[in-house]
Formats: C-alpha cells, sequence, structure tokens
C-alpha cells in the first residue's frame, strides 16, 4: 500500500483539503477513482456525540457507555473500529493522535499498522512526531494544492522562537493572603463505585511552574474542577485555595478573579464580531464583550501585549479570522493581561502546528521567568521546549488515580 502524510498548518482549509480529496481532486498524486473511503476525525465523532444525544441511537457506543462519557482514547478507538468494520478502501485520518496519552497512542499506531496491509490511511498530521510509520510519501498542502515532499525530516524543531520584549506589567496586582496558592491534603473523589482519585497530597505556591500529566481517565479535569470551583466534590475536603478553605464562605466569583484559564474549547464564546485589540481589553474588565471605552493606560498593556507576540499589526482584525495558532497564542495572552496569581492552560497546543506551538511554548516560558503568576500546564503531549519545574503525575489503580510529584533541578 502507498499510504501518504499530508502535513498541514494552522492556515489549511482542511475541510476543503477533505472534500478534495474525496472528490479525487488531487488524482495525479493520490489517485482514489472509484474507491470507498471514511472519515476518522474529531469532526465524524462529534457527528456520532450529537446523533447519540439527539435520537439516542448507538452506533459506535456500547450498550452500556454512552460515547460521550468515554476518554478521548476510548472514543477514537470506538471510531475507528466502526470504519474499519465498514472495510473502506481508504482513511483519511485527521490529526489521529490528539488529546490521546502515550499508551492509548501507542494503541492506536499498533491498531492502524494491522491493518496497513488492505487498507490505504492518508494522514493529516499538523506535528511532524505524529506521523505514522508506515507512510512513506509526503506532501503539504500550498495554496490549496499538493507540493509533493522528496524529502522530509521528521524529528521536531526544538529550536525556541524569540518573542521580543518583556512580559507587560499589570495595571493592578491581585493580592490574597499567604504565599501558598493551592493546598490538597488527603484528598478522595469517587462517584459511586468509580473511584477517581486517592489520598492527594500536592501543594502550589505562588511563580511555581507546574504540569499535570496523566493517561486518559486519570483525574486530570477532575483536579481543575475543583481548583476552578466547578466541583462539589471538592466541599467536605481538605482543599484550600488562596489561602482559604473550599466551602468556608467564598464565592466561585471571588476564586476565578485569582485564575487566568485557557482551554481550546473557549474559543467558541469568541464567534462574534471582536477585533484583536477590543477582545484583549476586555480580558482586562472580565467581559466577553467591549462595552465600555477603554482608557489609555489599558490600551497601552495591550498594545505591548501584541507587540511582544508579533500580532499589533492585526490588532483591528476580527478573532475569528486569526489562524488557529493566532487565536490560542491570543487566548493564553487574554488568560495572563491580569497578572493573575494562577494561571491554567488546558492543552493549549491541542491541533497546533509544530511552528504555532513553539511560539506558544516560549510565550509560557517567558511568562514562568518573568512574573510571580504560578502556571500548571495541562497536555497529553510532551512538548519539545517546555519547562516546567515541577510535574504532579497522576497514576490510575483500582481504588483511584495516585500522585507522584517530580521536581527538576535549576
Amino acid at each position: 500500500m502507498e499510504h501518504w502524510g499530508i502535513f498541514t498548518n494552522n492556515q489549511t482549509n482542511k475541510k476543503e483539503l477533505v472534500k478534495k480529496l474525496e472528490n479525487n481532486a488531487f488524482s495525479n498524486i493520490i489517485n482514489l477513482d472509484g474507491q470507498k473511503g471514511k472519515l476518522f476525525s474529531q469532526l465524524a465523532l462529534q457527528k456520532f456525540m450529537e446523533e447519540e444525544e439527539k435520537h439516542g441511537t448507538k452506533s459506535i457506543s456500547t450498550e452500556f457507555q454512552a460515547l460521550k462519557t468515554m476518554s478521548s482514547g476510548e472514543q477514537k478507538k470506538a471510531l475507528l473500529f466502526q470504519i474499519l468494520d465498514q472495510d473502506p478502501d481508504y482513511i483519511i485520518l485527521d490529526n489521529p493522535f490528539d488529546n490521546l496519552d502515550v499508551t492509548f497512542q501507542k494503541e492506536l499506531r499498533k491498531l492502524l499498522t494491522k491493518h496497513a496491509d488492505r487498507t490505504l490511511f492518508i494522514q493529516l498530521a499538523s506535528r511532524k512526531a505524529d506521523m505514522l510509520s508506515m507512510i512513506h510519501n509526503f506532501a503539504e498542502v500550498r495554496d490549496g494544492q499538493l507540493d509533493i515532499l522528496k524529502e522530509i525530516a521528521l524529528k521536531q524543531d526544538k529550536k525556541q522562537i524569540h518573542l521580543s520584549g518583556e512580559i507587560p506589567s499589570p495595571i493592578n496586582q491581585i493580592s490574597f493572603n499567604g504565599n501558598t496558592l493551592i493546598s490538597f491534603k488527603n484528598v478522595n473523589v469517587s462517584y459511586g463505585e468509580k473511584h477517581i482519585l486517592k489520598d492527594i497530597d500536592w501543594e502550589v505556591k505562588s511563580g511555581e511552574f507546574w504540569q499535570l500529566i496523566g493517561h486518559n481517565g486519570t483525574g486530570k479535569t477532575t483536579i481543575l474542577s475543583m481548583i476552578t470551583g466547578d466541583n462539589p466534590k471538592a466541599f467536605g475536603q481538605e482543599i484550600y485555595l488562596f489561602g482559604k478553605k473550599k466551602g468556608s464562605g467564598e464565592s466561585v466569583w471571588d476564586i476565578k478573579q485569582k485564575i487566568g484559564y485557557f482551554s481550546p474549547s473557549m474559543t467558541d464564546k469568541f464567534r462574534g464580531r471582536h477585533s484583536l485589540e477590543n477582545m484583549l481589553i476586555s480580558g482586562l474588565l472580565d467581559s466577553i464583550g467591549l462595552y465600555v471605552k477603554p482608557t489609555e493606560t489599558q490600551k497601552r498593556i495591550i498594545k505591548n501585549w501584541l507587540l511582544l507576540i508579533h500580532l499589533w499589526e492585526k490588532r483591528n482584525i476580527q478573532f475569528n479570522e486569526l489562524s488557529l495558532g493566532e487565536q490560542r497564542l491570543v487566548m493564553t495572552v487574554r488568560a495572563m493581561v491580569k497578572h493573575p496569581p494562577l494561571l491554567i492552560l488546558d492543552e493549549p497546543t491541542s491541533g497546533m502546528d509544530d511552528s504555532a506551538a513553539r511560539i506558544l511554548v516560549n510565550l509560557v516560558n517567558k511568562i514562568a521567568e518573568e512574573t510571580q503568576t504560578a502556571i500548571l500546564f495541562v497536555s497529553h503531549r510532551k512538548e519539545p521546549g517546555l519547562h516546567p519545574k515541577k510535574i504532579l503525575e497522576l497514576t490510575k489503580t483500582e481504588k483511584g488515580s495516585l500522585g507522584s510529584i517530580h521536581t527538576f533541578k535549576k
């Protein structure tokens, strides 16, 4: 089988690319004439979940577990089994390893390799390290067309991309009592008979740079929701946030004022017409849109941030016109503009290409080096160039995930 790898970036219109492949528009390179194909993608998964939610149809989930309650890895395995059962001639694999831990990535690679002799794979990859080993033909998208790559270095470039200038100072410093932002003491979480977390002891102090890692389903999301104030399982436990015990009278708003938070799903909140500059200014005001005239100080702060990330020239462009990589960079800045005591970045590089991910990683490292904001970076992927000083690793057991802490020497 002549499998193909197509490198995409954050400017690639993948819907258009998939449509062209399905219509055999690149027959001079990949001839799919008369062949039956299937698409393996997050979009395809989302459609199955919507059908299951609306009509109760369980075409790829099991009788006992709904698709939306499965981990990312289980969802992708279920979709792949459903596609393989239909015995297609080819499968378009759209970033198949996004949001998967190392274990699930290995399982998926093994499953794909097993079928590589009978099914043609066309992999769309935004990260070089994700390319399947059985693929030896490569192309990249340029101006909507495919260009064959005769030679390709699949090693990921770890070179840091320079950001000019310093992190802009905050207008006002957010204060709280003490130096400890998060304190978990012997925290346990269960849902019925399902044990999630077991005896978690963990402390985050001002200015520390943490990474939270663990396989799919180990409880990373549970920990985040107990910090951000959204999980009732936090009450009655020995959890202290910004010097106060959880449930001692503080409101969710009190907690969220001290936290800058970004996950890729948040970009959906900004579907309206927001200029890049106004969107960042609204971050200073804790609003989605900008409804008051900004002060000169606010405008100066945002100008300095945009100069830092090389987007000042695009300040008047609508947010939804930016590339995916630029959007993620802007959303990270928006979460940081007030210099919150704690910055949580939940899978911020998911779906980004190598170049865009390196820029975001460089920004996060710079924030860690130049500010007193503590960072909690959550990712399934080992990001080249990321320099956390401490790691909380969750390991699954029958009685719930245990936490182990790794500290790196300076």
